[in-house]
């Protein structure tokens, strides 16, 4: 019976620590994962922006436009008349 409370004891030690552990290392750990995330972003912004500045001139306007899908000969199917019966 004092054995069972013992690792009673122990387990709920154990559970209380790694709470209090959590509570101090997850914010600085997710904060840390935030500005890694933050920064990454940001290269990439600077990529895209630097990539779109050295394309195009100043005071030049660029009309992109998205290529037309080709339109396809196939048919699904006829088209029926139907009539109605009274």
């Amino acid at each position: 019976m004092l054995g069972l409370l013992r690792i009673f004891l122990i387990v709920l030690l154990v559970y209380y620590i790694i709470k209090i552990i959590a509570r101090i290392f997850f914010p600085i750990l997710f904060k840390k994962v935030v500005k890694n995330a933050e920064e990454r972003m940001r290269n990439q912004q600077s990529k895209y922006t630097n990539q779109q500045s050295s394309n195009s001139k100043v005071g030049e306007t660029v009309i992109e436009k998205k290529p037309t899908p080709p339109k396809s000969d196939n048919k699904v199917g006829e088209y029926i008349d139907y009539e109605e019966i009274e």
